[in-house]
Parts: C-alpha cells; sequence; structure tokens
C-alpha cells in the first residue's frame, strides 16, 4: 500500500493521520490502547493480522496482504444510545468505497457484515465490521472501528470458504486497489460520521441502509440477550435498529444481535 498517497488524499480529514504496518496482532487492540491514552482520531492499517476477531470474538484472519484490515478511532458526538451508529456508518462507508472503486454493488447484512447475494441467493461474506467503544458519563467518548474487507483473495479457494465466503477481486474480476480503497473508506466514513452526529443525518443514513439492506425483507432467527426470535425484519430505525415482526404480528426493536436469513432475498 502506498501510505504517502493514503496520507496526502486524507489531510484534512479526521483520518490524516495514517498508520500502515506489515503486521500486528488486532488493529482493533493497537488503537484501543492508544484511545485510553488520549490519542487523536486516525487510522491504523495492517497487511496481516494475527489476532484480528469479529464480534462475539469470533477469528478473522486472512492471506497476507490480500485483504484491508483496518481499524478507526474516532471521537464522535454521540449520545451513549447512539454508539452502535458508528457501525452503521462505517458499513455504509464500506459499501460507498467498493462501488466507486471497482463498481461492485454489496448489501448490508444487519448488523455489521457486507455481503455478495448472486441469483440463488446465497449470502457470501466480503467484508466485517467489528466497533468498541469507551464510554462516559451520558456521552461516547471514543469509539474503534475495524473492518476486515476481501480485497485480493487468491483466485482458487476450497469449496467450504467458497460457500460462505468471497472477495472483491472474484467479483470485480481483477486486482483491487487497496490505497484506492482506504482513501474511499476513510472519506466516505468521515462523512457518514458527520450524519451519525445529527438528527437530519441520520434519517439520510437509514434510507441509505434500507436501500443497501441485505437483511430487511428476510425472514430471520436472531439472538440477543440470550433470548432467540424468530420473524421478518421489516425495517429499521433512525437510530439503527433492526426491526423484527414476530408471528404474532408483534413488532421488537434490537439494537444488538446475531441474525441468521432464513429466507432467500425476493422470495
Amino acid at each position: 500500500m502506498d501510505v504517502s498517497r493514503a496520507r496526502s488524499d486524507l489531510e484534512g480529514s479526521r483520518f490524516g493521520r495514517v498508520t500502515i504496518v506489515d503486521e500486528t496482532g488486532s488493529t482493533n487492540d493497537d488503537l484501543a490502547r492508544a484511545a485510553r491514552s488520549g490519542a487523536g482520531e486516525q487510522v491504523l492499517v495492517a497487511d496481516h493480522q494475527r489476532a484480528g476477531r469479529g464480534r462475539a470474538g469470533r477469528v478473522w484472519e486472512a492471506p497476507a496482504g490480500a485483504s484491508l484490515l483496518c481499524s478507526f478511532l474516532v471521537h464522535p458526538a454521540l449520545m451513549l444510545a447512539d454508539a452502535h451508529l458508528v457501525t452503521t456508518a462505517l458499513g455504509l462507508a464500506a459499501l460507498d468505497a467498493v462501488e466507486s472503486v471497482c463498481a461492485v454493488r454489496l448489501g448490508l447484512k444487519w448488523p455489521n457484515d457486507l455481503v455478495a447475494v448472486d441469483p440463488r441467493h446465497r449470502d457470501r461474506k466480503v467484508a466485517g465490521v467489528l466497533a468498541e467503544s469507551i464510554l462516559g458519563a451520558d456521552r461516547v467518548k471514543s469509539v474503534v472501528a475495524g473492518i476486515g474487507l476481501n480485497v485480493n483473495w487468491p483466485r482458487a479457494l476450497p469449496d467450504e470458504l467458497a460457500e460462505i465466503s468471497t472477495s472483491l477481486r472474484h467479483l470485480a474480476g481483477d486486482r483491487v486497489d487497496r490505497t484506492s480503497l482506504l482513501v474511499a473508506l476513510a472519506l466516505g466514513f468521515d462523512r457518514r460520521l458527520s450524519e451519525a452526529e445529527s438528527s437530519d443525518g441520520r434519517a439520510r443514513m437509514r434510507v441509505a441502509a434500507l436501500e443497501r439492506s441485505a437483511t430487511v425483507g428476510r425472514d430471520v432467527r436472531v439472538v440477543f440477550t440470550g433470548r432467540e426470535l424468530r420473524g421478518r425484519a421489516v425495517d429499521l430505525t433512525d437510530e439503527g435498529l433492526i426491526v423484527i415482526e414476530d408471528e404474532a404480528r408483534v413488532r421488537h426493536q434490537i439494537a444488538v444481535g446475531d441474525i441468521v436469513h432464513l429466507r432467500p432475498l425476493g422470495t
């Protein structure tokens, strides 16, 4: 990756401070330590992570140099209840960046995955977002938001992996410039964070998230706070919550949970 170009293109944004390393344990862990020391907003990129993880501690590891593995340290003007909007903001920024750089249109599987949906309606994961907050008394102090985006994976993938995951190289038909992708992602995240900080902006984010949702309209099973709920995902709120309608037509708003799609999109 071209760190000089990234720094030049991001100068004047929240993410003018760019660090790129060959390898680390976890970019999220590194920036979480920096946040506790009072560091300013920045982005950290690694060619390889030894201990990258997803939600609920799931391991996320990619071939060295084949993915965009990065974390952003931000200090958003958000109340505690709105901290999860950072995940939505980064997810939307990633969708926009991918489409602008390599003309690939992905969907957003609530709450934190970017997926490719093929004609057989299989969701294949392309990226995952993990946001971890440092909270104050009534406001968010800092958020570390990380993303692992499959970019230039090898053309031949094991069958068991190809069934559930893919990369931008496979979808676009050619290699993708990771520096251009990083710059587009960071600038888009800067813009989406500004939207998250205002009520009008959150309404615009909801419209964008609904348009790109791979979950709304699907029958789903969601596990949250020790419960399991089955129903249809019918809406998103301005605050980024997903609305699930159960068999009794009761609607539930859920802020955090794991979702399994039970029904192919469009059927």
